[in-house]
């Protein structure tokens, strides 16, 4: 499933320019060192419009999440650590995203299956957005996600704002609330091995 999956990168910009003027206040930037350094860190999953049907039912299940992005930028891969509160429980995953610099893509490989999304770099310090098949009105999908659990109103409305380029509506929206997250003990648990493991490699 590829949900919360915290990737990155971009291509559909230029699509949404031709669609509205509106559209011509995001501006796509390519993928880079730069880029990459900046997805470093943690990031929250606030809401998305999933119209695939197995991603709309997954989108629906995720009451709250948050990962944590790694990016080697030799292997041009992004490593990731995923929190997901589904139901009353914590569902833990790790992984790596392939970044494709040239087309403008980050891809998770899903069972033989590759879920491409596309990076759209917000205005709005510290948030983004992913697009997935954009080209498919049936299938498209939006999420953003933002180092805060809660989205300013200007962060709001630019989601607003691409989602509407796209063609969808409000009223798609799947959100997801931090006050519902089960997930801090267990992170709080791996923050605490993370720092006993590099106060051992340091006493060697």
């Amino acid at each position: 499933m590829a949900l919360p999956w915290a990737l990155a990168v971009l291509s559909l910009l230029p699509l949404l320019c031709a669609q509205s003027p509106e559209c011509a206040n995001f501006t796509a930037k390519p993928i880079t060192n730069v880029t990459l350094d900046w997805l470093s860190g943690k990031w929250f999953y606030i809401a998305s419009i999933f119209r695939h049907p197995e991603f709309n039912q997954s989108a629906k299940k995720v009451r709250a999440a948050f990962f944590y992005f790694a990016p080697n930028q030799t292997e041009d891969k992004i490593y990731t650590r995923e929190y997901q509160t589904i139901g009353d429980h914590c569902i833990y995953s790790s992984t790596h995203l392939l970044v494709q610099r040239q087309n403008g893509t980050v891809v998770r490989k899903e069972n033989d299956t590759e879920v491409h999304a596309h990076l759209l770099l917000s205005k709005n310090p510290r948030t983004f957005m992913l697009s997935f098949f954009p080209e498919d009105k049936q299938k498209m999908g939006i999420a953003i996600y933002s180092d805060k659990p809660l989205l300013r109103e200007e962060q709001l409305n630019e989601f607003h704002e691409v989602m509407e380029c796209m063609g969808m509506h409000k009223s798609e929206i799947i959100p997801t609330d931090e006050k519902k997250d089960q997930c801090g003990p267990l992170e709080k648990q791996h923050e605490e091995e993370q720092k006993k493991e590099q106060e051992g490699a340091k006493e060697e």
